[in-house]
């Protein structure tokens, strides 16, 4: 089932590119599209990473695989369904 999330941009690899890191299964699920690595709920202030930092709260990682590229840095609302693997979503279109 769809749902909307929204995410901050740390790393993105090109369907082009060879990442030594992407385990068998994503690179089967991304095959000729984009993996973007983002922090749940995009960036925080930075009040909210203080608070963060001394609570001791990690930031929430999600893989996106995605048709279209992004920039580092860039937040996304995205509508994203769940994938086999944990923690990794794909990009549906919206209607």
């Amino acid at each position: 089932m769809p749902r909307e999330l929204r995410v901050e941009v740390l790393h993105v690899v090109g369907p082009d590119e060879d990442d030594e890191g992407l385990v068998p299964e994503l690179r089967e699920v991304a095959a000729s599209r984009y993996v973007l690595v983002c922090r749940a709920g995009g960036r925080p202030s930075w009040l909210d990473r203080i608070r963060a930092f001394v609570r001791r709260d990690p930031i929430e990682a999600v893989t996106v695989v995605a048709d279209e590229a992004a920039e580092e840095g860039e937040e996304l609302s995205l509508t994203v369904d769940e994938t086999a693997i944990d923690g990794v979503y794909e990009t549906v279109a919206r209607d």
